[in-house]
This record gives structure tokens, sequence and C-alpha cells, in this order.
């Protein structure tokens, strides 16, 4: 028996590769010959470093750069050198830079997090030559449009006294004008990927602000005044260009930085499509007779691009077939359904949040174990 095991992180608790092990550990305890291929994934957000350097076999580092509070971080990114060129890439996700896990319960604040750090690691990876970038956009805890970041980069923004301004949610509204010309002029000679999954706009009801601004901490005055504040800053940035992006699906990433990613000349890609080519899926995934993927909830979110349906759908184009197995399930089952062979939570009773976390890789290496149970009685 061959299974592919192509987990996506359950946020908090299990790393890709971890889930992949314990799904591994459990069918091997059932079928003693089975032939488990691991491979971590992530869609852009937590764990995109870890899984493109697994896949890719490339190395870390770790920068020095400021928090989403201002706070001094350290930001571990990833080198490789992907299939298509020999050139050095390094990989960046935003969920270790101005991550939301990063800040402290109870402490988020969208008015003031900053997407600067973003900005601070690009220029060190361009004084160390790099030209090649990917930035996964997923997990921010930042709602500044990406204005921390253009700063950090060289952009100046003032306010209407003649003020320079840092970058934050709460500067949005009060630039009135910027200055790209000073952006590093090394930004024009790189390449940059930004892997995401989210096809926001920047602004509107369907914007970065008003569809993840209340789980960044931002209450409904606060989402209404960072949108409009939104919309004046997109309107500077683009007069400034010549050029205009925040209507483009993915502008909206990470509270708006995929709109100053495109404003640099990034590239919006789908960060699950990226990794999978990282990590040839397509090709490992021809000839399995099952292939198991999951993240911590599975609901209508999933539907819209998460990873686990991109695996789903690359294992229907190999023939093969595709188990969900995920810490959760919520709303819209009926069309999840229709996409896997099969899906199933991993919860085996009444728990809270915190038990299910610290529990996770039990749970799931229990469940796998019942599963192939049950696939080996079938075959008898």
């Amino acid at each position: 028996m061959k299974v592919v095991l192509a987990f996506d992180s359950f946020k908090g608790s299990l790393s890709s590769a971890k889930a992949g092990a314990a799904a591994a550990r459990a069918i091997g305890s059932v079928f003693e010959d089975a032939i488990c291929d691991v491979i971590p994934l992530a869609d852009g957000g937590e764990g995109t470093v870890v899984a493109a350097v697994d896949a890719a076999s490339g190395t870390y580092e770790t920068l020095q750069v400021t928090g989403p509070l201002g706070e001094p971080a350290s930001a571990v990114i990833g080198l490789i050198r992907e299939r298509q060129s020999a050139e050095l890439t390094a990989v960046l996700e935003v969920a270790s830079i101005c991550g939301i896990t990063m800040v402290p319960a109870g402490r988020l604040d969208p008015i003031g997090a900053s997407t600067r750090g973003v900005g601070e690691a690009i220029m060190q990876l361009l004084d160390c030559g790099i030209r090649r970038f990917v930035v996964g956009l997923g997990g921010s805890a930042t709602n500044d449009g990406g204005m921390g970041m253009l700063a950090a980069l060289g952009a100046v923004f003032r306010d209407s006294e003649g003020r320079s301004l840092s970058g934050c949610g709460g500067e949005l509204q009060r630039a009135v004008s910027v200055r790209l010309s000073s952006l590093d002029p090394r930004l024009a000679d790189s390449a940059i990927t930004v892997a995401t999954d989210v096809g926001n706009p920047l602004c509107g009801l369907d914007g970065a602000t008003m569809i993840y601004g209340k789980q960044k901490g931002a209450s409904p005055e606060q989402q209404a005044m960072l949108d409009k504040g939104m919309g004046s800053y997109a309107a500077l940035i683009e007069a400034a260009a010549g050029a205009s992006w925040q209507s483009k699906p993915g502008a909206g990433a990470a509270g708006g930085l995929g709109f100053a990613m495109l404003a640099i000349g990034g590239v919006l890609e789908s960060g699950a499509d990226w990794l999978m080519s990282v990590a040839e899926l397509r090709e490992r995934v021809r000839g399995a007779d099952w292939v198991l993927t999951g993240e911590g909830r599975s609901d209508s979110q999933t539907l819209y691009g998460k990873l686990p349906i991109h695996v789903a759908a690359v294992t229907e184009e190999a023939g093969s077939r595709c188990i969900l197995l995920s810490g959760s399930l919520g709303e819209q089952m009926e069309e999840l359904e229709k996409r896997f062979h099969g899906c199933f939570s991993i919860v085996k009773e009444p728990a809270s949040l915190e038990a299910c976390i610290n529990q996770a890789e039990a749970l799931l290496e229990l469940a796998v174990r019942q599963l192939f149970r049950l696939l080996r009685g079938g075959e008898r």
C-alpha cells in the first residue's frame, strides 16, 4: 500500500511535518509494509517556510526585525533553489514576522500593528544579494495596507503637518502624501512571488478590514475607520504610481499587505499551488492508493482555496483517492464531502479547545489508526 500524507499545519498545535509523521506511524501499525510519503505543505500561512525548505532541501536563516507591535522579533526565513531557476530564493512568511500568534492574548491591536518587519527582512536579504523572494501572506496581525513595509523599504509618508509616518493601521487616514521614488532601487531588479489563497480586494464589504478585521481585534467602529483610511491611503499610492491595484483579487490579503506587494512589483500566486509545485506533489501522488490531507478546521472557508481542496484536486487528476482528517468540521459539510472520499474530525469526545490543541498529535494518530483498521477489514 502506498499512502501520501499531505497535511497543512494544525494551527497552534501541529506542524505539517509532525501531522504527516503521526499519520505514518498509525498506518505502519496496521499495514507494516505500507509505503508512507510524508509531504509537508502550506498555503502561504504558518508553516510555509518549513514546508518549502523541506521540499527543496534548503537552509534556514534568522533575521532580527520589528514585530507586529514594535517589539524586537526573530524571523526564520528559508533559502532554497527552485527547479525553474538555479538562483537562490528567499522564502518568508508573514506569520513569523508580524503574525497574529506573535501577539499575546488580549493585546491584538489593528490600529497600532505594523508590517514594518516585512520590509526590514526584505532589505536585509537585498543586502545579502538576494533578488528572488517568495512571501507567504497568511496569518498576519496587521491591518495597515502594507504601509509599514513600504516605509521600511524607503517610501516616505507624511501627514497634513509634514511629519513623517512610520506606518500602522491608525496612520492610514493621516497620510496625505507619499513619495515612492525613494523606494530601494534594488526592488526593480527583484522577482517577488506573493503566496496567498485569499482573493479579497483591498477595501469594501469584501475587503481586508471588513472580512478579517474582527479576528485581528477591530471593533465595528474601528473597522469602519480603518476601511475608510485604507481607501484614502490606496488612492495616494495609486496616484503616485500611476497604476491601480486595490480591486485586484488578493490585494486585501494580510490586512492589505497584498496591495503593497503589488505596488513593489510582486506577482500574486496561489500559495498552495506554489508549494505543491516545489514539493512535486503531482508526481508523488501518482500510483498512491490513498492520499490523506487535513488542517485545524475544515469548513466553508476551505472550499475557497485552502490547501486540502488543492490536494484533493491534484489527487483526483492522478486517479487516486483523498481523505480529509481535520481537527474539526464546520459548515457546508455537504460540499466538502463532494471533494473527498471521506471527511473526518479527529476529536474523539467533548473537550475544550486547549485540550484538543494539546492532544492533537495523539488524536490524529488514533483517528488514522482506526481508519486504516477499517480499510484493512474491508480487504478481507
